[in-house]
């Protein structure tokens, strides 16, 4: 009976998953439906050496093995070759028990191609086994390719058997892995991928030192394998996203950038030949972004961000229920405006190039909150308050208030967060000024923290990331917020209310002039609330001067409507001054411990500029003010123009004027105290004489008890001042010119201008404002100066030789605008100053032609007659009113 033929082997196919040492192979089937089957096969004949392992904690005695000679080698002459690659292979047999395989692969479809087995025996990396009584011939012709190897001296066969072998001296471990990660300075490190234990999470050598290390890709997460009850259980597309990585890195020679530490594991990002792992598993749903380790990806977040948008879109995999966002109109997602308000350290009030305020939030943006220090106070003995009491809200209030506000802005709304727990709805946006991103600006002084949010929540700032690293670089700086340090505290006294407390800092502010303020809430446009930063309190400031329209109330009586433009008053101080550093000058208290005074913003008095927009009216107490005048043409500007609150007046009809024909006479005693250059003088009442001497005394005293500190004092043109004159002592005076090295000032109860320095003024107390200057400014009635400079000179030396420092009687004859005409003389009827200088010749007589001045105008005629006809001093030539130059051509 004939023998039957040998049975030919089985040939199977398949795609080489990984190379476990020279001589055992892992073979994936086809993928359908999930991730394929696998199978090990070990190759037929041969001995591999070992490869080096790590020591088992979990095992006993367990110790840590170095490679044997040429492991290594062997090992990667296979990787090299098969990994990835599709392979045909036959199993020759299966050891019972264990269900190891043995048998042949081939590098392509069918038996013909190339025998794996043969060509790594080839190259001497592994041995033969020579065991049998009768070989095969396949195990023959091993033998034979083994003792060629030998006598070629390859591999482990060579004569010097560390000639071109790879000594790995692994390093399981690192003793500082935040150093180590910093040492390659986010450089690209060759590596190998030895293991894969899900999408995102992988082990590698990194080459050529041999570090092992487990990195976990920066800014994704892939589904995990959770472990219950000693099984690990995929969560849903765990097995993809593994199969996923795997298939594409296990084994394959990649590029690692180390960027962070996770407790013992590494961030990283790992570039295979074809790109970014990371994009490549978000692209296909099968990861998420995370914020936590989004900030260390050194190649940046957009590349990660726009490939999971990619998928959301599609609704791939994990995004398979994603619903997006409301989308935002286009209309309202871009706006441009001015801040007008910083509300806390997350909102702002802007008003839009439309005109309209809208209130806007910073994205994604967290404001400081209440610490221990707040959580201490029982509720019922300390109120908060936010901004002063809650740590670093003050310095982020101030942050966002010295660089924002009146200042133009573009707004990026991200997304509205709809009402919700009695909070009303909120619009979100990215807010820029110029190039600046705001709210990274105030992250990154660690005056605010970002928000956390679920992975798949989309209601974020569109500069999500650049927040993250905003933060990132606060903490590692120990910024604000995440400084060791004890937070400062701000011991602000609240004044408002308070009758008592106010008078104790009534005085101090009185003396300090203008002091600097932040104007923190309006309530009316003449009602503020200041911060006064020197004194640290705040106060309710009310604006001196002026009556604006009251705006609506909530009383115990029920709600009062505002009077009309209220509105208008409010928002034009709001707009002017809220939140601004301004200056104030308080001049007085009221009962209920509200302060009243003068504020300047950027100069500009604000009760002023309230009367020129017609929102308010001047009060009868401002005449005693040193703006009366400028209140005045203000209002009578405003009348004019019949602005807002004049909208309704009507100009009093004029009474016909029956013009006077008999001088009046009033006569006033006058101490002249200073003589001008066109027939003008200044003077002081003879009956408010001793008022001021007493109001002097009392200035010199309390300077002299408390005299100002040299250069404290900051001159302002208009403001009044105390001045030191030759004699060392002290004076009312006002600012009048304000260069860089002198200051012109005006004595007001004198007449006399000085040139001065800064260091010889100091603040004048409110208390001396209130008398008016003392000074009267006078011209004389009826007389003119000669034009001839010689002539000029002679008359002024002439009057200011008779009046100067003398009592006279001094009576108004007629006014020109706000310039006050007299005549002075020593007795009543008698000694008539003008009429000696015109009887002189040393100054000529007016012809003024009001009725009630023709007697007095007609005496200085025949004064100035009886001067001609002696040719005394301006007549010693002739007359000199007479046109007697034409025949020179001259043109008087």
């Amino acid at each position: 009976m004939a023998s039957q033929p040998a049975q030919k082997p089985v040939v199977n196919r398949g795609i080489v998953k990984q190379v476990l040492s020279g001589d055992a192979v892992i073979i994936r089937g086809v993928p359908k439906g999930g991730p394929p089957p696998e199978k090990q096969i070990c190759l037929s004949n041969i001995v591999s050496p070992r490869l080096a392992r790590r020591a088992n904690p979990n095992i006993e005695n367990s110790v840590e093995t170095s490679d044997e000679p040429y492991a290594w080698e062997a090992r990667e002459f296979l990787r090299k070759k098969l990994v990835g690659k599709e392979v045909a292979f036959t199993i020759e047999y299966v050891v019972p028990g264990s269900g190891r395989a043995y048998g042949c692969i081939y590098l392509g479809k069918d038996t013909e191609a190339e025998n794996v087995t043969e060509s790594i025996v080839a190259e001497g990396l592994v041995e033969v086994r020579r065991g049998g009584i009768k070989p095969s011939d396949d195990q023959t012709k091993l033998i034979d390719l083994e003792d060629s190897a030998k006598s070629a001296g390859k591999g482990k066969w060579a004569k010097d058997p560390d000639n071109g072998r790879v000594h790995r001296n692994i390093k399981w471990s690192a003793e500082n892995p935040r150093n180590f990660v910093d040492s390659f300075h986010h450089k690209p490190i060759d590596a190998v991928i030895e293991h894969v234990r899900d999408g995102c999470t992988v082990r590698a050598f990194l080459l050529p030192d041999f570090h092992h290390v487990t990195v976990m890709l920066s800014g994704i997460k892939c589904p995990m394998f959770k472990r219950e009850e000693d099984k690990e259980v995929p969560e849903e597309f765990a097995d993809e996203a593994k199969y996923f990585t795997e298939s594409r890195l296990l084994q394959r020679d990649v590029k690692i950038i180390l960027e962070g530490v996770s407790n013992a594991n590494y961030l990283g990002t790992v570039q295979h030949p074809n790109g970014n792992i990371a994009e490549f598993l978000l692209n296909e749903g099968l990861a998420r972004c995370v914020d936590w380790s989004m900030g260390v990806v050194t190649t940046g977040p957009e590349k990660l961000r726009k490939a999971e948008k990619a998928a959301k879109d599609k609704k791939l995999k994990l995004w398979k229920l994603y619903e997006p966002a409301p989308a935002i109109d286009i209309a309202e997602k871009n706006l441009s405006g001015k801040v007008v308000e910083v509300v806390n350290a997350d909102a702002l009030v802007i008003k839009t190039t439309e005109g309209t305020f809208r209130r806007i939030n910073l994205s994604s943006i967290r404001p400081p909150r209440l610490g221990p220090f707040g959580e201490e106070q029982p509720k019922s003995e300390r109120r908060i308050r936010p901004l002063y009491d809650v740590p670093y809200m003050f310095e982020a209030r101030e942050f966002l208030r010295k660089k924002l506000i009146g200042k133009k802005i573009t707004v990026t709304v991200d997304y509205i967060k709809p009402a919700n727990d009695g909070y009303p709805e909120k619009t979100c946006a990215t807010v820029n000024v110029g190039e600046i991103n705001v709210g990274e600006a105030l992250v990154s002084k660690g005056l605010a923290t970002v928000v956390r949010y679920r992975m798949d929540d989309d209601q974020r700032s569109s500069h999500y990331d650049d927040l993250l690293a905003a933060e990132q670089r606060a903490t590692k700086n120990s910024k604000g917020l995440h400084s060791k340090k004890a937070p400062p505290i701000h011991r602000v006294a609240d004044l408002s209310g308070e009758p008592a407390k106010s008078k104790q800092f009534l005085p101090f502010l009185q003396r300090a002039g203008k002091s600097e303020a932040i104007v923190e809430f309006v309530a009316s446009g003449s009602r503020l609330r200041l911060y006064i930063p020197k004194e640290t309190c705040l106060i309710t400031f009310l604006l001196a001067g002026i009556t604006c329209p009251r705006s609506a109330r909530t009383g115990p009586g029920g709600p009062t409507a505002g009077e009309p433009y209220a509105e208008e008053a409010l928002q034009l101080t709001k707009e002017l001054c809220l939140q601004r550093e301004v200056e104030v000058e308080v001049e007085s208290l009221d009962k209920g411990g509200n302060f009243i005074g003068w504020l300047f913003v950027d100069g500009i008095n604000l009760s002023i500029s309230l009367v020129e927009n017609g929102l308010s009216k001047m009060h009868p107490t401002a005449e005693r003010s040193n703006y009366f005048r400028e209140l005045q043409a203000a209002e009578e500007k405003a009348k004019g123009a019949s602005m807002k609150v004049w909208e309704n007046y009507q100009e009093p009809k004029e009474t016909p004027l029956i013009e006077e024909t008999e001088r009046k006479t009033n006569y006033k005693r006058v101490f002249v105290t200073e003589v001008g250059s066109e027939l003008d003088f200044y003077a002081q009442h003879a009956d408010t004489g001793s008022q001021l001497e007493q109001l002097m005394d009392q200035l010199r005293s309390e300077l002299k008890a408390s005299p100002p500190l040299p250069g404290a004092f900051t001159p302002h043109p208009g403001g009044l001042c105390a001045a030191t004159f030759i004699d060392g002592q002290w004076y009312r005076a006002k600012v009048e010119k304000v260069t860089a090295n002198t200051v012109s000032v005006l004595y007001i109860d004198y007449g006399n201008r000085e040139e001065t320095t800064a260091v010889q003024l100091g603040a004048l107390p409110p208390a001396y404002h209130s008398l008016p200057a003392q000074a009267h400014h006078y011209h004389l009635a009826c007389a003119l100066l000669p034009t001839d400079e010689e002539f000029h000179l002679d008359a002024v030396t002439a009057f200011k030789r008779d009046v100067l420092n003398n009592q006279f009687l001094l009576n108004v004859e007629y006014r020109v605008g706000q310039l006050e005409y007299v005549t002075i003389q020593v007795q009543e009827k008698q000694g008539d100053v003008a009429a000696g200088l015109i009887a002189d010749g040393l100054v000529l007589a007016e012809k003024r032609r009001e009725r009630k001045l023709a007697k007095l105008v007609t005496e200085y005629i025949k004064a100035q007659d009886a001067a001609k006809k002696n040719r005394l001093n301006i007549w010693r030539y002739g007359d000199i009113t007479e046109d007697d130059a034409r025949e020179f051509g001259f043109n008087a």
